[in-house]
C-alpha cells in the first residue's frame, strides 16, 4: 500500500454563491504554491467576461476534474472551489485523491455576500433546496 503524500493535498471549498469561496479560494493561493481551479474560471468568454451557460455545465465541470487530476498527477496541492451543493459531486475529486494516496479537506463557507454573477433569487432557492449536508464523522 502507498503511503499517504502529507506535502500534497486536495481542498474542496463548497457553498452558495455569494457564501465567499472564491474569495477564500484566491486568498488561499495568493502565496502561489497552490493552485486554484472553478467551473466558472471556463465560462469565461474571449474578452475575460463571465457567461454562463447551462448547456456547457457538464464540459466546464469535467474540464475543472481534469485539470484537478493532472495537477495532482504533477505534484502540485490544488483547492476548487465550487458550488458542490450535492455530495455526489465532489466525488470525481475523493477518487482522484484516493488513487493518489492524496488527503483531502473541506471547507464549507456560509457567507451572504452579493453573488459576483447575479444569480436570480429563483435560482439560489434551488440551490438552496437540493443543498445537502456534509455527513458527520
Amino acid at each position: 500500500m502507498t503511503s499517504p503524500n502529507t506535502d500534497q493535498y486536495l481542498l474542496l471549498i463548497r457553498g452558495l454563491p455569494g457564501s465567499g469561496k472564491s474569495t477564500l479560494a484566491q486568498q488561499l493561493c495568493q502565496n502561489g504554491d497552490l493552485i486554484h481551479l472553478e467551473a466558472d474560471m471556463f465560462m469565461v468568454d474571449g474578452t475575460g467576461k463571465y457567461r454562463f451557460s447551462a448547456a456547457k455545465l457538464a464540459d466546464v465541470h469535467a474540464r475543472c476534474e481534469r485539470e484537478t487530476r493532472t495537477h495532482l498527477e504533477n505534484g502540485r496541492s490544488v483547492v476548487v472551489s465550487n458550488t458542490f451543493s450535492q455530495i455526489w459531486e465532489m466525488q470525481p475529486y475523493f477518487d482522484m485523491a484516493a488513487q493518489s494516496v492524496i488527503p483531502v479537506q473541506i471547507i464549507e463557507c456560509q457567507g451572504q455576500f452579493k453573488s459576483i454573477h447575479d444569480i436570480p433569487e429563483r435560482g439560489l432557492t434551488a440551490m438552496r433546496n437540493r443543498w445537502e449536508k456534509l455527513p458527520r464523522k
